[in-house]
């Protein structure tokens, strides 16, 4: 059983320096989990949905890698631009949004650096959801 994650739920990433937050994008008609718009698993673009994490300290990230090799070796964290090629998983099993898996605060999804980003704070606290 998970939390219905919201507009304004808080996101983690190992190589992030900083928290991130989800921006929910209205889609069609209005779905509303107790004010803020709930998210759905469609909801992982970088930037629209997905915010950055600060700096990037991924050497999988070719900015990192290469401002590190430019430092002798020296890990250089960059600005953290988050590519994230495909949806949150697993979502809830129970609840849609639309045609959409509702997104629950137990899915991930995976930078191409490395990163599994995960949900810290659902931005909600009062709907359980299976």
């Amino acid at each position: 059983m998970g939390m219905q994650v919201v507009a304004g739920a808080m996101l983690q990433c190992p190589f992030g320096v900083a928290p991130s937050t989800l921006n929910v994008i209205p889609k069609g008609p209005p779905t509303f989990a107790s004010g803020p718009f709930a998210a759905t698993i469609m909801d992982f673009a970088p930037i629209a949905n997905v915010m950055p994490f600060g700096m990037c300290t991924s050497l999988a990230n070719p900015t990192v890698a290469t401002a590190t090799a430019a430092a002798l070796g020296v890990l250089t964290p960059m600005p953290c631009i988050p590519v994230i090629p495909a949806p949150w998983a697993p979502g809830s099993p129970t609840v849609l949004i639309g045609t959409f898996p509702a997104l629950n605060n137990s899915s991930k999804c995976i930078c191409t650096w490395g990163g599994v980003i995960s949900i810290i704070n659902p931005g909600q606290f009062t709907v359980q959801i299976p």
